[in-house]
């Protein structure tokens, strides 16, 4: 199983959706944590999943995956020096994020998925963390 990743940025839908199509993407799975951006409202979760299903693409939007996570005051991942980063590293420690991995890991296995967050650099993204968790 495959899980490919995408940072949305400020491209068109229709070039998101020309990536997609060309590896043969059944499924979008959002993880941001509030699907909506005020710069690329093209994005945004009342108007995407339409533009998806007009080319055949499933829209799953899993805040439960999403970023913008506080660092706990006992962290461990010290060593990350971003807090958005530290804060997701410690939610990837909690049964919640295995929970919510298990159910993206079952969805992919049924269509070729891709995770979309707003960045598009995955080094500048969680989707680089939870790329790594699906490689474990």
């Amino acid at each position: 199983m495959t899980v490919w990743t995408i940072g949305h940025g400020t491209r068109r839908v229709d070039e998101l959706i020309e990536l997609l199509t060309s590896q043969g993407i059944g499924r979008l799975t959002d993880v941001r944590t509030i699907p909506r951006s005020r710069h690329n409202p093209q994005f945004n979760r009342d108007r995407l999943p339409d533009d998806l299903a007009r080319a055949g693409i499933a829209y799953v939007h899993m805040p439960g995956q999403g970023g913008l996570r506080r660092p706990r005051s006992d962290s461990v991942n010290l060593a990350w020096r971003n807090s958005g980063f530290r804060g997701y590293a410690d939610y990837m420690q909690t049964e919640a994020f295995q929970a919510n991995l298990d159910v993206l890991v079952r969805q992919a296995a049924g269509a070729r998925t891709v995770i979309m967050c707003a960045a598009t650099v995955p080094w500048r993204c969680h989707r680089s963390l939870l790329a790594d968790a699906l490689t474990v």
